[in-house]
C-alpha cells in the first residue's frame, strides 16, 4: 500500500499487479535506471475505483512517505474498537494477596488488543502494552467511555492515568512553548517580541528586517476602490508575519499569507524544487575543469516578480499601507510568500526568462540549466551551467556578465550582489593554487563557523559557564562513546537547545567541515532524549571548531595517478575483464537521453571503510565513504548500518555496496550535466578479502547474508563501472568517517582531504 493522488488528495491505495497487453504480456521493462523503467501497474483506491501508475511515481511516492528502512511514520488518529482472546485475565482473578495479606492488582496487559486509525486513514491493531507506552491518556479515557476501565488489563493503570491528565498535558505543552531558534539565535513569534530582543541586545537586526520587508512587499497587493466587487472565484485569506536567520546568520523578516485557508488548489501547482548542495560543487569543479569564469547574484523579491496561481483576497491592517486604509479589501497581485502554489509561480517565471536566453534543465537536476557552447579564442567545446536555489543564481561561462545582464533586464537584482561569488549558499568561496600551480575555487565554512561559536558562546556565558582549554580532537577523549552515556537526561528545555545545535553541526558538515562528520553522526542519534554529557560533547565539538576555525576544501580539477601494487596479485583492470566472462550479461546502464559530452573528462574516485560492531550497545557498524571527482571531494557520508554484521568482512561488504550505489547516481548525475566520465570509478576498500571476494571470478560466495551486496559490487565491476583497488588503512582517508581517531591520526588523513 502507498498514498497517491486521487481526486487533489493522497489515500492509502492498494498496488493490485503488473499492466498487461491484449495478448497477455507485460507493459513495460525493469531497468536498475529509475528514468529508463517502464513498467505500468494498477492501482485500486479505497472506493474501489483503479487507475494506472508508472514504477517511477510509485517509487517516488514510496521513498517520500518512508524512512531509510522502508517503515511508514504516521500519528495516531483516534482509537476505535478493542478485543481480547483466551489469554486475557478475566476479573475474577484480577486481584492476588500479597505475603502480608495486602490485596492487590494484578499488573497484566495479556490478550488485549487495541484498534486504532492513524493520520493517513489506515488502521491496525496494536497490542495493548504497547499503545498504553505512547498513549495512556486516550487508552484510559476510551476505556472508561467502553465500560471496560474495571477489565484487569485497564484497572491497575488507568484510574492513575486520568489522575494525572493534567499533569501530563502541562508537560507536552511546556514542550511546545520552548523558544524557538535557529542557528543557536533566538527567532520573535511577533513584531513587538522582535523590537524588544533587539532593546534587550542593543541591537537592530530585526527593526531593519521589519521595515525592509514593508516597503518591499506593497506591490503584492492592490487596494480595491469603495463600492468594487471583490473578483469571482476569489478567496479571503488572512496573513502575518514571521522572522527566520539565513544561512549567513543575517534576520530575515516575511509577511507571508496564510495559504493555508485556500482550501481550493491542486497539489500538482505547488511542487518546486532548489539545487542540490552535491550539483553546485560539481559546478564549481566543472568550472575550473574547463576554465571559465562564475558570477553569482541575488534576486531582490523573487517570490514578487511572479503573478500568483491562486486568487485570493485580504483584509488590509494599519501596518500594510496605513491607518486610512484599514479594513480595505486587498487582491493579492503576487505570489506572495505563504501561498501554496507561490514557489512554483516564481519558479515557473524564472525558468521562462532561463528558456529565453537559451538554457535547458537537467534531467539529473531540473535546477541545474545548461547551455552547448563554444570558446571563442580557443574553438573548445563546453556546456554553460546556471544553478537556481529560489532566489539565488550563479552562472559558470567564458562570459557570464552577458548572461546576468539578460537577467537584470528581467528582474531586479540586489545592488552589490552581482559578482564572483564570495559566499554562496552559506558557504565561503575563494580561488586558489592547486599543487600544479593552476587555479581552481575552494568552499569553506569559516565565516558561519565563526559566527555559530559567537552564537554558542554567548549562549554559555549567560549560563555561567565557558570552554576551559583548546581542544584538539571534537569529542573530549578518543574513547568516549555516547551509547555507553549514563549522564541525567536533559530537561525539555535543554533537549531543544541541543536539537539546535545538532542542526547547526550538520549544516557545517554540509558546508564542507567533514573533519567533524563522524562525531556529528553519532550525536544526531540523541536528539530525541540527550543525556547531559552529550552536550557536553557537543559543546566540545564547537571548541574544537573555535581552535579549528579556518578550513578550505579545494576543488582541485587534476587526477589522481592511480597506480596498482603488483604484489597484491592481478591487475584490477585484468580482474574486471574475466569477472566479465562470469556475468555476461552486467553492463552499466546509461541514459538513453544524456546529452552530447563537453569538455574536460572527469575522474571518479571513491574510499570506503567500515568500523565492525562500532557501537556499543547495538553493535551495528558504521559506514564512511568520501568520493572525488577529479581531486575535488564531492560527497562525504557516515551512518550507521541498518544490520548487525558478525564479521568485519561483512560489515566491509555492506558498505562497498552502498558506495557503489552511490556513485551510481553520481555517475548519472555527471552524464545529464553533459561530463564525459574517465573511465570506471576507482573504489579503494582496506580489506583485502573483500577486494578478492568482489573481483576475482574464483572466489565463492560462503555468507549468503552477504549475497545482494556481493552481486551488487560484482557486476558493477564486470559491467564496467566500478574498479575495486585494495588500500592500506593508513591511507583510507574514510577512516576518519567510522571511528573517532588519535590526533596524530587525524592530522594525517585531513592532510588528504583538504590538502
Amino acid at each position: 500500500q502507498v498514498l497517491l493522488p486521487q481526486n487533489d488528495q493522497m489515500v492509502l491505495s492498494k498496488i493490485i499487479k503488473r499492466k498487461r497487453n491484449a495478448d497477455g504480456s507485460l507493459v513495460g521493462t525493469k531497468n536498475s535506471n529509475p528514468i529508463l523503467d517502464s513498467r505500468i501497474y494498477e492501482v485500486e483506491y479505497p472506493d474501489g475505483s483503479a487507475a494506472e501508475y508508472a514504477t517511477n511515481v510509485i517509487t517516488e511516492c514510496l521513498y517520500s512517505q518512508t524512512d531509510d528502512n522502508g517503515n511508514y511514520d504516521f500519528t495516531l488518529s483516534c482509537i476505535t474498537d478493542h478485543r481480547c482472546n483466551s489469554n486475557a485475565i478475566p476479573k475474577t482473578e484480577g486481584w492476588f494477596n500479597t505475603k502480608t495479606g495486602t490485596r492487590r492488582r494484578v499488573i497484566t496487559t495479556k490478550g488485549w488488543d487495541i484498534c486504532v486509525e492513524w493520520s493517513n486513514g489506515s488502521s491496525s491493531w496494536i497490542p495493548l502494552k504497547d499503545i498504553k507506552e505512547s498513549n495512556p491518556v486516550q487508552l484510559a479515557e476510551y476505556a472508561i467511555l467502553q465500560g471496560i476501565h474495571n477489565e484487569p488489563a485497564f484497572a491497575w493503570w488507568s484510574n492513575h492515568v486520568l489522575k494525572k491528565r493534567e499533569q501530563i498535558i502541562s508537560k507536552v505543552k511546556a514542550r511546545l512553548k520552548v523558544k524557538h531558534m535557529k542557528f543557536g539565535i533566538e527567532i520573535p513569534r511577533t513584531i513587538k517580541e522582535a523590537k524588544e530582543m533587539d532593546i534587550r541586545n542593543g541591537t537592530d537586526h530585526w527593526v531593519k528586517a521589519i521595515d525592509k520587508e514593508f516597503k518591499n512587499i506593497r506591490k503584492a497587493f492592490r487596494i480595491l476602490d469603495e463600492g468594487t466587487k471583490i473578483p469571482v472565484g476569489s478567496t479571503k485569506i488572512t496573513y502575518g508575519i514571521i522572522f527566520d536567520v539565513k544561512f549567513d546568520l543575517t534576520r530575515k523578516a516575511r509577511v507571508v499569507a496564510h495559504g493555508y485557508k485556500n482550501y481550493d488548489v491542486s497539489p500538482h501547482i505547488t511542487y518546486a524544487s532548489v539545487v542540490s548542495r552535491e550539483s553546485v560543487r560539481i559546478m564549481f569543479l566543472l568550472a575550473a575543469l574547463n576554465n571559465i569564469e562564475v558570477l553569482a547574484a541575488d534576486i531582490a523579491g523573487a517570490y514578487l516578480n511572479a503573478p500568483p496561481k491562486e486568487k485570493v483576497h485580504v483584509t488590509a491592517g494599519p501596518e500594510l499601507f496605513g491607518i486610512e486604509y484599514e479594513g480595505r479589501t486587498a487582491i493579492v497581485v503576487r505570489a506572495l510568500y505563504g501561498l501554496k502554489s507561490s514557489g512554483a509561480a516564481w519558479r515557473s517565471h524564472f525558468n521562462s526568462t532561463l528558456y529565453d536566453i537559451g538554457y535547458k534543465p537537467s534531467f539529473a537536476d531540473d535546477n541545474v540549466w545548461m547551455k552547448p557552447e563554444t570558446k571563442k579564442n580557443s574553438n573548445e567545446r563546453y556546456y554553460a551551467y546556471i544553478s537556481v536555489y529560489v532566489d539565488d543564481i550563479c552562472i559558470c561561462h567564458e562570459n557570464p556578465q552577458a548572461h546576468m545582464d539578460n537577467i537584470g533586464a528581467a528582474f531586479d537584482l540586489k545592488t552589490g550582489s552581482v559578482k564572483f561569488p564570495d559566499m554562496y549558499l552559506g558557504t565561503n568561496v575563494k580561488r586558489r593554487d592547486t599543487h600544479t600551480g593552476e587555479e581552481c575555487f575552494a568552499m569553506g565554512a569559516n565565516d558561519y563557523v565563526k559566527e555559530a561559536i559567537r552564537v554558542v558562546e554567548t549562549q554559555m556565558k549567560k549560563d555561567g559557564v565557558a570552554f576551559n582549554s583548546k581542544a584538539s580532537h571534537p569529542f573530549s577523549s578518543v574513547t568516549y562513546r555516547p551509547e555507553l552515556d549514563c549522564s541525567q537526561h536533559c530537561d525539555h528545555i535543554q533537549a531543544n537547545y541541543y536539537q539546535n545545535l545538532i542542526g547547526v553541526l550538520r549544516w557545517i558538515v554540509e558546508l564542507g567541515r567533514m573533519d567533524i562528520l563522524f562525531e556529528v553522526a553519532c550525536m544526531s542519534r540523541y536528539t530525541s532524549n540527550p543525556r547531559a554529557g552529550h552536550m557536553q560533547q557537543v559543546l566540545n565539538i564547537f571548541n574544537y571548531l573555535k581552535s579549528h576555525a579556518i578550513s578550505w576544501i579545494h576543488f582541485d580539477h587534476n587526477k589522481i595517478n592511480v597506480q596498482w601494487d603488483n604484489s597484491l596479485g592481478m591487475n584490477p583492470i585484468k580482474r574486471a575483464e574475466i569477472l566479465k566472462e562470469q556475468y555476461p550479461d552486467a553492463e552499466e546502464s546509461i541514459p538513453t537521453n544524456a546529452p552530447t559530452p563537453r569538455g574536460k573528462s572527469v575522474q571518479i574516485n571513491c574510499f570506503v571503510d567500515a568500523d565492525h560492531a562500532g557501537d556499543k550497545i547495538t553493535r551495528r557498524s558504521q559506514t564512511g565513504i568520501l568520493i572525488f571527482c577529479n581531486m575535488a571531494p564531492i560527497v562525504w557520508y557516515s551512518k550507521k548500518q541498518n544490520t548487525v554484521e558478525t564479521s568485519t568482512f561483512s560489515a566491509e561488504f555492506v558498505a562497498l555496496k552502498t558506495a557503489v550505489e552511490i556513485l551510481d547516481g553520481i555517475r548519472y548525475k555527471l552524464r545529464m550535466f553533459g561530463v564525459p566520465i574517465d573511465g570506471p570509478s576507482n573504489v579503494f576498500c582496506d580489506n583485502l578479502s573483500v577486494v578478492r571476494n568482489s573481483s576475482f571470478p574464483d572466489s565463492p560466495l560462503k555468507k549468503k547474508h552477504c549475497s545482494i551486496a556481493y552481486h551488487k559490487v560484482r557486476e558493477s565491476i564486470a559491467g564496467g563501472s566500478v574498479l575495486l583497488y585494495y588500500e592500506s588503512t593508513k591511507t583510507n582517508l574514510a577512516d576518519l568517517f567510522t571511528k573517532s581517531l588519535s590526533v596524530e591520526r587525524r592530522k594525517i588523513l585531513m592532510c588528504g582531504m583538504f590538502g
